[in-house]
């Protein structure tokens, strides 16, 4: 059931708009509280179902969301979020701490996560965080370099008249690219700004992708926009 969390004060306008869904009552009222005080407005579920419900109702500009939820888990609410919503900041809240469970909810769809039990000034960090990043996003919806165009409010890339579909994960990597056309970018930077984990020189998750990514920016014929640079990692340009 979905409870209205200091309901009976007043925000501005502009006040950023945050939905917890935290099933863990005491923590929930926790984060209502501090984050209100924080002049946010917030609504709080305490299950997936309601807050779909509540997503139905209204789109806040930030969730911040319990992995472990009754019902309708929260990487199964990661996935039903990400097939309507695509650029809504998704915060995950997590006791779990294998690398492995915090990739599967970066792939699902969570854009940043905290490890439980967390400090109340990193929560509030990245959450400012997040938004700043949407309405950066927002405030330049489309970018080009040569012919691909990227369109981040509408999720959409074109390469000429092409259409290329990506997966989350690939359009974040395209759009972080973008965001910083003609630099080399490191695979340790990628792994930190776009997974939001730290690097691990054991895996090849980033050059795994930059291949699925290639091979649909780059087809045989065109100019290659996304090259290797050798000892570092990737750039973006038409040079």
């Amino acid at each position: 059931m979905a409870t209205k969390s200091h309901s009976d004060q007043s925000f501005p306008p502009t006040a950023p708009r945050i939905l917890v869904v935290e099933d863990d009552r005491s923590l929930g009222k926790f984060l209502s509280r501090e984050l209100t005080l924080k002049r946010f407005s917030v609504q709080l579920c305490n299950d997936g179902e309601a807050a779909c419900e509540e997503l139905r109702r209204s789109i806040p500009d930030l969730v911040i969301l319990d992995l472990n939820l009754p019902g309708m888990d929260g990487m199964t609410f990661l996935e039903q979020v990400r097939m309507s919503q695509a650029r809504l900041p998704i915060l995950v809240l997590t006791a779990r701490n294998r690398t492995e469970d915090l990739v599967v909810a970066l792939e699902r769809g969570a854009d940043d996560y905290l490890i439980k039990p967390f400090s109340l000034l990193e929560l509030l960090a990245r959450s400012k965080g997040l938004l700043r990043r949407n309405s950066v996003s927002e405030a330049k919806s489309s970018s080009m370099v040569g012919d691909l165009t990227i369109n981040r409010d509408e999720h959409w890339v074109l390469r000429g008249k092409r259409r290329i579909d990506l997966t989350p994960r690939e359009f974040a990597i395209l759009e972080y690219l973008m965001n910083n056309v003609g630099k080399a970018i490191t695979r340790e930077k990628l792994m930190r700004e776009v997974w939001n984990i730290p690097y691990d020189p054991t895996t090849n998750i980033v050059d795994v992708y930059m291949k699925y990514l290639r091979d649909k920016v780059d087809l045989d014929g065109e100019v290659k926009l996304i090259r290797t640079v050798r000892g570092v990692g990737y750039v973006l340009g038409n040079d």
